[in-house]
């Protein structure tokens, strides 16, 4: 087990750590154990000071944005998690517009329809952090990340700052270039366009009221589970409801009642029950249908027990 005596013998930051901290309330599931430590850097020197120190330990670390899209285990994650939360950041130069990677994705939205700039509309009440948003190239209402995006600020592999141009060959659905680096994205600058404020809102009113007809403010979850395919001639979540899913049960997990792509916590879920529903739905439907769904959640934390039990 790793000790936060031994890390504060090594490095002092202005932000904050702790010893086991629990992470349930950290992530849009609203379940998962707890970080062995447990970081908040103020600031990019805070994070720089942090992640020499844990090099140096041989301490491994895992970066927490908004926690949206990932499920952790119930037995929580080995190491250090650093949270992002601090580094939330908003510049503007023109037309241009650099956000930091812990600012919620939904307020950057908000704050560039108030200066008249358009193209975030579609991230509007989005869970999650805009560094979550740009490795996974977030996309929706005709948006998406890729189509916006000027370069973004990371801290590469050797604990160097680098500006990341963006370059279109190196993105796609659903993909970035930084899910393939060991990097941390600082922050993201976005080429936009002028608009008239009241207009970009209207539409992002639009937008958040869709997201609520369909339920994704209803209970604790990470929107839609599954990646649309086109190949499949119809998005996710008709697919799960025409394999007759909707509602179907797992613990206190549940496919929900009233989208078939949104599965929740509904009463008190464990991330095991979430993992096995997830399972479920993907085995069923590829019985029936012979497709294989794409989780768009990803699984964090130690689940070396759960694996092992299903080997």
């Amino acid at each position: 087990m790793y000790k936060l005596i031994d890390l504060k013998r090594k490095i002092n930051i202005r932000g904050s750590l702790r010893e086991q901290e629990s992470l349930k309330n950290l992530t849009s599931f609203r379940l998962g154990g707890k970080a062995d430590l447990y970081a908040e850097p103020s600031d990019e020197e805070d994070l720089l000071h942090l992640l020499r120190a844990l090099k140096e330990m041989e301490i491994p670390w895992f970066i927490l944005g908004g926690g949206a899209n990932i499920l952790i285990s119930d037995r929580g994650i080995r190491g250090m998690v650093i949270s992002m939360t601090r580094l939330d950041s908003i510049s503007k130069k023109e037309s241009s517009l650099t956000l930091g990677a812990g600012l919620p994705v939904s307020d950057g939205a908000a704050y560039a329809a108030d200066k008249g700039l358009k193209g975030l509309e579609f991230i509007y009440a989005m869970p999650g952090s805009v560094g979550g948003a740009l490795w996974m190239n977030a996309r929706c209402y005709g948006g998406e990340i890729a189509g916006i995006l000027k370069g973004a600020t990371i801290i590469n592999e050797n604990l160097e700052r680098e500006y990341v141009p963006f370059k279109t060959n190196e993105w796609n659905y659903k993909k970035s270039p930084f899910q393939n680096r060991n990097c941390i994205i600082l922050s993201a600058e976005f080429s936009l366009e002028r608009a008239v404020p009241s207009d970009l809102w209207i539409e992002m009113k639009r937008i958040r009221k869709d997201r609520e007809d369909k339920g994704h403010f209803r209970a604790p979850c990470a929107g839609s589970t599954f990646k649309n395919n086109r190949a499949f001639g119809a998005p996710s979540g008709q697919i799960i409801e025409d394999a007759g899913l909707k509602g179907y049960r797992i613990g206190g997990a549940a496919v929900s009642d009233w989208h078939g792509n949104i599965l929740i916590n509904e009463k008190d879920a464990t991330a095991e029950e979430l993992d096995k529903l997830i399972k479920f739905v993907q085995e069923r439907v590829q019985e029936k249908t012979g497709f294989l769904l794409e989780p768009e959640v990803i699984r964090v934390g130690d689940w070396r027990s759960i694996d092992a039990e299903s080997d």
